[in-house]
């Protein structure tokens, strides 16, 4: 019967059916609708999604924080140390070889491998590389020597004293006579500079200064060393001369004998004590006089240079002052800074009457510009005149 009803109606239109369709989805279904299309599709097509994070896309890491590293150093034990410097040490006494044996010193100096505990073997190397005084001045290690002895200031603090004494007499050496053979009028400067604070700081030579040079040159050297005191406790003389008895009344075997060794023990200390301020005063006398001998050097080497134009007002001062405080030498020493000043002095003579190559007076720009203005007219008002002569009007206005 329901059949027969709905013969009549026409069939539903299409857009109806859709709608109908579509409601009736919506009741029957909850999944989401599908996204719009994009409006622009050349945009979209351009755009490409972000990656993945990249916690997401690393692998998981375990919770105990270990990471993948690579070592660029390596840690050396002390013993490897050793055996290093103990090969450099043996190798640096070479020319040939001291340039590459000084590079490998200062890559020990910079690894931080000097320590008190290697402070020896490195000082080894160092006392290698001085055996002969005059090497160090060469052309050709100058540079080398140069570098060497100044990273060695930054180990200083693990030197004894002795040590540092000597150090400081190679430096003046390897670094400050170094410096004068340089092209740099600053560096020549601030050397020359150094050189007279040193030699500023030397006490007066004294008679005992000149016999232990002489000594010194004569390759004789004195054993300070004291000698033990002789124990005087047991002597049967009284200050009268007269003999003591040695025990009269026989008391000496009820009194402990410590007496006898007390004073052994005493004199012993003694002995020992003397022998260390003896060694000190040993030790300071060869610093002072290496100081001297390296700075009769340094001056040596300053005087050579005294035709380079610009070092002669340097270098006039620098002897100047050398023969100022020529009683801080000894007297060898004396008779070699008479000889640099008396021919800094010749020299000067020449420099003034003779004529360089232009025509001109050969003399260095302090000199130039003294002669120049010595005859100059210089007024107390700025712009007068040309050489101070009073051509304009005053006038107030």
């Amino acid at each position: 019967m329901a059949g027969d009803l709905f013969q009549d109606l026409p069939p539903p239109s299409a857009p109806q059916f859709q709608e109908l369709q579509s409601s009736t989805a919506k009741e029957t279904s909850s999944d989401p609708p599908p996204p719009p299309a994009p409006a622009h599709a050349l945009k979209s097509a351009l755009k490409r999604p972000k990656p993945a994070s990249q916690e997401e896309s690393k692998p998981e890491v375990p919770s105990s924080g270990k990471r993948l590293r690579f070592k660029t150093t390596t840690d050396a034990s002390e013993t490897q140390v050793i055996e290093a410097m103990q090969k450099i040490a043996s190798h640096i006494k070479n020319s040939s070889k001291f340039g590459k044996a000084s590079k490998l010193a200062i890559q020990l100096i910079q690894a931080g491998s000097v320590k008190p505990a290697t402070s020896d073997y490195f000082f080894a190397i160092l006392e290698g590389a001085m055996s002969s005084l005059t090497t160090c001045n060469e052309a050709s290690l100058r540079a080398d020597y140069h570098a060497l002895f100044s990273a060695a200031q930054d180990v200083v603090e693990c030197l004894s004293k002795k040590q540092k004494n000597l150090l400081s007499v190679w430096t003046i050496r390897a670094v400050l006579a170094n410096d004068l053979f340089t092209d740099d009028s600053f560096v020549f400067s601030k050397a020359s500079g150094r050189v007279k604070e040193v030699l500023s700081s030397l006490p007066v030579a004294s008679k005992d200064d000149d016999e232990e040079e002489a000594a010194a040159l004569d390759e004789i050297e004195v054993a300070n060393a004291g000698q033990p005191i002789t124990d005087n406790t047991s002597s049967s003389f009284t200050p009268e001369g007269k003999e003591e008895e040695p025990d009269p009344f026989g008391l000496h075997a009820l009194i402990p004998s410590t007496s006898k060794k007390d004073d052994k023990a005493k004199g012993k200390g003694e002995a020992v004590i003397k022998n260390r301020k003896g060694e000190e005063e040993e030790e300071a006398k060869k610093f002072l006089r290496g100081q001297r001998e390296a700075l009769i050097s340094c001056l040596e080497i300053a005087a050579r240079r005294y035709k380079t134009p610009w070092c002669q007002t340097v270098i006039d001062i620098l002897v100047k002052h050398a023969f100022d405080n020529i009683s801080r030498f000894t007297s060898r020493q004396r008779d070699a800074i008479d000889k640099l000043w008396a021919s800094i002095r010749e020299q000067q003579i020449h420099r003034k009457q003779g004529k360089s190559v232009s025509g001109k007076l050969d003399a260095n720009a302090f000199e130039w510009l003294q002669e120049k203005y010595a005859n100059e007219k210089i007024s107390i008002r700025h712009s007068v005149g040309g050489s101070g002569e009073r051509r304009c009007e005053q006038w107030l206005g």
